[in-house]
């Protein structure tokens, strides 16, 4: 039986023993499995409704009509695509409703211990779908068109990659029964805690994967296959549950890479115009991680459609765009959005095989083809391998040159980034060159990924850690932090203070690309990461302090304390260290267990010393 299952209800604490309506949350159907998913969705295309929802697996799972309206617009390609045979991609939406309460408290849990660009999304919903799209002469439209979406909060991209690529071919086989067979395996997988490594069986396979912790260092991902000598068949090992190839992805504009690192960091408006919902996804998802550890606090949307409720928000010209990084297929929208401040358009991949029907978002079907692009989707060859054909010497993309969005004429505008941007810091011009050289010698993409994750991960380190510098010194001392005293309030953050003090702390120390780290920092105070920034660090120093401040006062000695003190004081000293405790429990304060343990004896020995009918009040029966 699992801790839900065993869950009691906990002892009330309260001001003068009122009794707390809290309690462990009872045993919840399907607890395990919205662990990791809230629910399983199969759209399917209907003649007369077009997209359309046919089954939600929990069947009790509310979904509100905006939701499921969107759901089935974003797991179709549309027809521009032309996606014939199997595709997978990702998208995400807001939230409208139908949110399971409360929480599991493995939710809570995983979150204090995940990274934080990696923890639940509170107010959207995540849907990685597997599309597939083949010719079926028993169909009337003489295609079978259907998609299998997982919908979840974790950004586990890797891992529902992968759970899709086993369960989807299985269930678009065996349809419904399939479904359920698997959701009751993953009903029985056991939570996602930061830091283990767990075996996740389904459909006869065994995944093996491990779940990120706060502890973990950033350039860990390798996972080394372990503990299955008692499971058959032996595990399939993911590498990591989220991270994407990142030298794959940012391939077709491998120039720009720092220009693009730039405008995420400053929450700049991106459009991503790509020939694929696939490509589009994972490029979106590639620029919102590529400022990891920093999390990614603004919206982003890795394939969006014009059928989308908030197509209108991002279109309107009255106000600025919204801090969004957008995911399209259709070129039409170029047309539309061409108010963008920075749009990045990647060449179309080789079309192999016939072009699929007009799905229901069939009605930019017949809009403009683009030509075959000189450079492949994500899955291709290098474009050097097409000599002569929009690419310079060792496989650099052409497309990549810098263009002024003045040039967005028509929507067969040209592959290339538009943005009258210019970047602060200089291009390193010696990651260029070892990339393409690994490129040109077949140097394996695992080594190239890791070569550009690196890079990437040393500039935003070179760019945080004077950050967290400075904001540690806003710490009070731990011997200000007094036992019997309200503790010291963190010092505010001057934004000139701090470029003052990057003479000595600034990035220098540990990157060596020469810019305006100033002038970028400048523009980074005004961005919501330095807010969310800001929030995440401000909360966790505050946290520490409350912690600092009970380890104090279980260090000291009550009894001496009590001589003097009346029964009042004695009283509020009870009320206010059971609230610590409360508080501590459910903010996962950094409080060793010890020391909960003093507090508790803590308040024993206080009420001890009180008279028997204020025991009595604030040790109810």
């Amino acid at each position: 039986m699992d801790a839900l299952s065993r869950a009691e209800p906990r002892r009330a604490r309260g001001r003068l023993g009122a009794q707390s309506a809290e309690a462990r949350a009872p045993a919840v159907p399907w607890a395990r499995f919205s662990a990791w998913l809230e629910c399983v969705c199969v759209v399917t295309f209907d003649l007369e409704l077009g997209q359309a929802l046919e089954l939600v697996y929990p069947s009790d799972f509310r979904l509100t009509d905006k939701e499921k309206s969107s759901i089935c617009y974003l797991s179709f390609p549309d027809s521009h695509s032309g996606c014939l045979g199997d595709t997978q991609f990702s998208f995400r939406i807001r939230q409208c409703g139908g949110q399971r309460s409360p929480w599991p408290a493995d939710d809570r849990h995983y979150d204090s211990g995940a990274p934080v660009s990696l923890q639940r999304e509170a107010a959207h919903y995540l849907g990685y779908v597997y599309f597939r799209q083949v010719k079926d002469s028993s169909v009337k439209r003489g295609y079978f068109q259907k998609s299998l979406v997982l919908v979840s909060r974790l950004p586990f991209v890797r891992l529902f990659q992968a759970l899709l690529s086993l369960i989807a071919p299985e269930y678009f086989d065996k349809l419904a029964p399939c479904l359920e067979a698997v959701c009751s395996e993953i009903d029985q997988w056991p939570a996602p805690v930061p830091g283990r490594t767990l075996n996740l069986p389904v459909v006869g396979v065994v995944l093996q994967v491990h779940i990120p912790s706060r502890a973990d260092k950033p350039e860990s991902t390798s996972l080394k296959q372990r503990g299955h000598e008692n499971l058959l068949p032996a595990p399939l090992v993911l590498s990591s549950v989220h991270e994407l190839d990142l030298f794959r992805c940012f391939q077709p504009v491998l120039a720009h890479v720092q220009t693009l690192w730039e405008l995420m960091l400053l929450g700049e408006p991106l459009l991503v115009l790509a020939p694929s919902p696939t490509v589009s996804s994972e490029m979106v998802l590639a620029l919102t991680r590529c400022l990891q550890p920093l999390k990614f606090c603004c919206d982003y949307r890795p394939y969006f459609t014009i059928h989308d409720s908030e197509f209108k928000e991002f279109a309107t010209r009255t106000q600025a765009p919204p801090n969004v990084v957008l995911g399209v297929t259709n070129p039409f929208l170029i047309k539309t959005l061409q108010h963008w401040p920075h749009i990045l358009r990647i060449g179309e991949p080789k079309m192999s095989g016939e072009a699929g029907p007009a799905s229901a978002q069939g009605s930019w079907g017949d809009g403009p083809r683009h030509s075959e692009a000189t450079l492949g989707g994500l899955g291709s060859e290098p474009a050097a391998q097409t000599p002569g054909r929009g690419c310079l010497a060792g496989g650099l993309p052409k497309q990549v040159k810098l263009k002024k969005p003045s040039r967005l004429k028509t929507l067969d505008t040209k592959p290339g980034l538009y943005t009258t941007y210019t970047a602060h810091l200089h291009r390193d011009k010696a990651l260029l060159t070892r990339l393409l050289r690994g490129l040109r010698r077949g140097r394996p993409a695992d080594t190239l990924t890791t070569l550009l994750r690196g890079h990437l991960l040393e500039l935003t380190q070179s760019f945080v850690i004077p950050l967290e510098h400075y904001m540690a010194g806003l710490m009070p001392l731990q011997k200000s932090v007094a036992p019997w005293k309200t503790p010291p309030q963190i010092r505010p953050f001057h934004q000139d203070d701090f470029l003052r003090s990057l003479e000595c702390t600034g990035p220098q120390l540990t990157c060596v690309l020469k810019g305006d780290w100033l002038g970028l920092y400048r523009r980074f105070f005004k961005s919501p990461h330095f807010d969310g920034w800001y929030r995440q660090r401000r909360r966790e120093m505050a946290h520490k302090l409350e912690a600092l401040h009970l380890e104090a006062i279980c260090e000291a000695d009550i009894e001496t304390w009590m001589k003097d003190k009346s029964e009042v004081e004695v009283v509020d000293l009870v009320l206010k260290l059971r609230e610590k405790l409360v508080r501590a429990q459910s903010h996962q304060l950094p409080v060793k267990e010890e020391t909960l343990q003093r507090a508790r004896l803590h308040i024993e020995t206080a009420i001890g010393s009180l008279p028997k009918d204020l025991q009595a009040v604030l040790c109810p029966p």
